[in-house]
């Protein structure tokens, strides 16, 4: 089959590998359908997750039709229309039973890598390195589910292609977000950040209670979608003061919540030596990550607030100011998204017409582009919000 393979920094290639075989009996083989990039996949391109391997498949947002599958799947069939949550979970242990399946105790097979890194190993994730499994990614014509009755779910008929696949990470990813921020009727939301999981977030934070939701962001496209899809209030960090305009748009109190839809890749505002300083340092192997995001959302969150965080962070930050978070007694919640928890309930919302992701999709290529696919996304050129490969 043809696969979209990760050979080095920036280096992409469309490849032949083998077709995926059932390993073990709870597994599928998905055919996939549509397959979208996602901005935690930039990370990989810019070599800042190290247990990539030559040849590894990459992609873990997906959609597609189930042809084969193992003897002991009960609950799923050939024929079945799918998205798959793209962090793995077993559905057996206490995390996966308590809906924290990003903390799985037994998707990672080489539990090693996170445990040395980070002191515990949490979950597998499709076509993320070898550290959180090594599993194929789904930027290819089949793919390999394991745990499939707990991972896959089937597509509600009324639901199109086009608005199911972000269900698979950027959707569950941005309702998490705002869900364990603790929402409450009234509050105030601040979301750095207005790509896929950002706007998810935006118009999540609205279905669970927020009066005011303003988005962050530099880029004009974005920041415009923001606007007229999502129904956020917005900030161009280039042209203001984050935290001076926030505190002008809430009265100098702040915002209630403050959400990282960015992650280790965080920009400042173009020439900032704050931003000169965290590329320095991560050129240098002195930092992994760039926190700035943390930083504005610490300086600007309401005394008493919380922080939710669900941009990847993979190792560590420098100037973390700790004393403004500890004295302001700020809440951090973090996470990779459980979305086993939220499918069925976002399914829900999008039947009721309380959800459309399908506008982030802006641009569908085959595979054979993925190349340039990648490149368009990164540069974030012709209006590009995500690009959906069709293989």
């Amino acid at each position: 089959m043809k696969a979209l393979c990760w050979n080095g920094t920036n280096d992409l290639r469309v490849e032949r590998v083998p077709d995926p075989v059932l390993v073990n009996p709870h597994d599928v083989i998905v055919k996939v359908v549509l397959s979208s990039v996602c901005g935690s996949d930039l990370h990989l391109l810019d070599g800042y997750v190290p247990t990539m391997r030559a040849g590894d498949i990459i992609g873990h947002e997906f959609l597609g039709e189930i042809v084969e599958k193992g003897p002991e799947v009960r609950y799923l069939n050939r024929g079945d229309r799918v998205i798959t949550v793209s962090i793995i979970g077993c559905g057996h242990c206490g995390h996966c039973r308590h809906g924290e399946s990003s903390l799985c105790d037994n998707s990672n097979p080489n539990p090693d890598y996170a445990r040395t890194a980070y002191g515990h190993c949490g979950a597998g994730i499709f076509g993320y390195s070898h550290a959180f499994g090594g599993y194929a990614g789904s930027h290819a014509e089949y793919i390999r589910v394991p745990y499939a009755d707990f991972n896959a779910f089937r597509v509600p008929e009324g639901v199109s292609d086009e608005k199911a696949v972000f269900v698979s990470d950027a959707v569950p990813t941005g309702y998490m977000a705002a869900d364990m921020a603790g929402i409450r009727p009234g509050d105030v939301v601040a979301v750095w950040g207005c790509g896929g999981v950002g706007q998810m977030a935006i118009r999540s934070a609205y279905l669970l209670g927020a009066e005011r939701v303003i988005g962050i962001d530099r880029f004009p496209d974005r920041l415009r979608q923001a606007q007229l899809k999502a129904g956020a209030e917005t900030l161009d960090y280039n042209r203001v003061d984050v935290f001076d305009a926030l505190q002008a748009m809430t009265g100098g109190r702040g915002p209630d919540v403050c959400i990282d839809a960015v992650g280790m890749e965080a920009d400042s505002a173009a020439g900032a030596v704050e931003d000169l300083y965290d590329r320095a340092k991560q050129a240098i192997g002195l930092q992994t990550d760039r926190p700035a995001v943390l930083r504005q959302m610490i300086e600007s969150c309401r005394k008493g607030g919380t922080l939710s965080i669900v941009g990847v962070y993979g190792g560590l930050i420098d100037k973390f100011p700790m004393g403004a978070a500890m004295n302001k007694a700020l809440t951090f919640r973090m996470g990779q998204q459980n979305g086993q928890r939220y499918a069925e309930r976002l399914f829900q919302h999008i039947e009721k017409g309380e959800l459309d992701p399908s506008y982030l999709m802006t641009h569908r290529l085959p595979l054979d582009e993925g190349p340039q696919g990648y490149r368009l996304f990164k540069e974030k050129g012709d209006g590009c919000m995500r690009v959906v490969f069709a293989p």
